[in-house]
């Protein structure tokens, strides 16, 4: 054993020895193992500061990740409360305007029902009213047919009384007889119908030409007489276009063919517009008929006193006039006419 390890001394202490090529490679592989270690540390160790880089980016991926995914959850979040805000601004604006329909609604059927009230209280013055109005005139009409009654009675005792006392009564003319009478005397509207009434002789027709502005023998005028020479009523219209008046030349009260109590009622004086009644020397009963029954038909009436040239000429010569050429004549005349107007003026 120990001469064994001498000569391997030996051999190798001597320079001899030749290089091992198992060793050398093997020194070579391990060297290359150790370059390759070497490099694969490196390797590693790039490749793990590339997986900590890779780690950490990821990690703040993750963290932006998380982040996003926070701020996409707070969006979502901030939708969803947006939304329910949206939706609760839209029931709370459909609740308002069902509450603006409700109130439309009760503020209308409120306005119907206070419609309908001022109907009713309008209703209820109007019927209060109307029965006020008819008690008015149930009331009018009582006293009127109360009246009318005491009316009748004073007519009936008066008409007793005038009968006793020998007066004839008056005659209303029916509406029938009112209009036939119209058309008979040819009553025209638009014009003024005078009548002029009185006894017989007492001058009518001379009177009517002289409103006319006629004398009695121009054509168209009146036929005048010392007696009654109207027979009927005559219509003379004024000839003048100024003038719209119609003159009626009525036939004399009083005579044997027309009696003084029918004389107003048949000679159709009721239709007249006026009525001038005529007189000579007097009043008689027929001139006071006429004018009583002007006032009961409202008609205006004027009292004209005829011949009053021939009466003061009767005064001049009961006075000791005579000639009327003389100057004392006519002062006597004068003072005839003055008497004349004194004694007879109403």
């Amino acid at each position: 054993m120990g001469g064994l390890v001498s000569a391997i001394i030996g051999a190798f202490s001597g320079g001899h020895v030749q290089p091992n090529p198992v060793m050398e490679e093997l020194q070579r592989r391990i060297k290359e193992q150790e370059a390759q270690a070497h490099e694969a540390h490196a390797q590693q160790a790039s490749a793990e500061e590339a997986l900590r880089i890779a780690q950490e980016e990821l990690q703040r991926s993750e963290e932006q990740m998380r982040v996003a995914e926070d701020a996409a959850k707070a969006q979502e979040e901030e939708i969803r409360r947006a939304d329910e805000a949206r939706r609760t601004a839209e029931d709370a604006a459909k609740r308002a305007e069902a509450d603006r329909y409700a109130t439309e609604e009760q503020m209308q059927q409120a306005a119907e029902t206070a419609r309908r009230a001022e109907e009713e209280r309008a209703r209820a013055e109007a019927e209060g009213a109307r029965a006020q109005e008819e008690k008015r005139k149930s009331n009018k009409a009582a006293e009127q047919a109360n009246q009318a009654a005491a009316e009748a009675r004073a007519a009936q005792e008066e008409a007793q009384r005038q009968l006793q006392e020998g007066i004839r009564p008056i005659i209303i003319p029916t509406m029938a007889e009112f209009m036939e009478t119209r058309r008979r005397l040819e009553y025209q509207e638009g014009l003024i119908h005078f009548a002029i009434a009185g006894i017989a002789g007492s001058g009518k027709s001379s009177l009517v030409n002289a409103f006319r502005g006629l004398r009695a023998s121009d054509e168209g005028a009146a036929a005048t007489g010392t007696t009654e020479t109207t027979r009927v009523v005559t219509r003379y219209p004024d000839p003048r276009p100024d003038r719209p008046f119609v003159w009626y030349d009525v036939p004399g009260a009083g005579t044997l063919s027309i009696s003084e109590w029918q004389y107003f009622t048949d000679q159709g004086l009721y239709v007249f517009d006026g009525i001038i009644v005529l007189f000579d020397a007097r009043f008689t009963a027929s001139d006071i008929a006429i004018l009583r029954n002007c006032v009961r038909f409202q008609i205006p009436a004027y009292i004209v006193r005829s011949k009053s040239d021939q009466h003061i000429r009767n005064l001049t010569t009961d006075m000791g006039g005579g000639d009327d050429s003389d100057s004392e004549d006519l002062t006597l005349k004068l003072q005839a006419r003055e008497r004349y107007t004194v004694t007879f003026r109403p």
